[in-house]
């Protein structure tokens, strides 16, 4: 198994990050950096964004709430063990089915295939599961 980060946006999915090491708040302010940085600088240059996550130990940490006020990004409150509103883990679900029947010998190959799945999802995926978000969140204030 191999243990990767990804992000997305309505605009398409940002490039794979292979994690060598177990997640702390170290390692996940180098990912938002050398990664997630990256990615909306090109997706959105200058114009403001919103970011989410779900509530990791590393992304929840007093130095990463820091890390986010340091580099003028707002983070989106977001409920604990909320999955099923998270768009990302729609997407990971398909990368999941579509990877059912591959087999591996190694993990460059487990990664080759997680990369090659992932540059499969389009900016339209994307794009729909973040429309389908007041619908879902709605969902859940009804079903309560």
């Amino acid at each position: 198994s191999v243990m990767v980060w990804g992000a997305m946006s309505s605009a398409g999915v940002a490039p794979l990050c292979f994690l060598r090491s177990k997640v702390n708040t170290a390692v996940y302010q180098d990912v938002l950096e050398h990664f997630m940085l990256p990615a909306a600088d090109q997706c959105y240059g200058d114009a403001d964004f919103i970011f989410q996550q779900d509530l990791a130990p590393a992304h929840s940490a007093k130095a990463t709430s820091t890390w986010f006020k340091d580099h003028g990004i707002p983070v989106l409150n977001w409920p604990a063990n909320s999955p099923d509103l998270n768009p990302i883990e729609n997407l990971w679900g398909t990368v999941k089915r579509k990877m059912r029947y591959a087999r591996h010998n190694n993990a460059e190959e487990l990664k080759a295939t997680i990369r090659a799945t992932w540059a499969l999802i389009t900016p339209e995926q994307c794009h729909r599961l973040i429309d389908s978000m007041p619908r879902r969140i709605a969902a859940v204030i009804q079903a309560k």
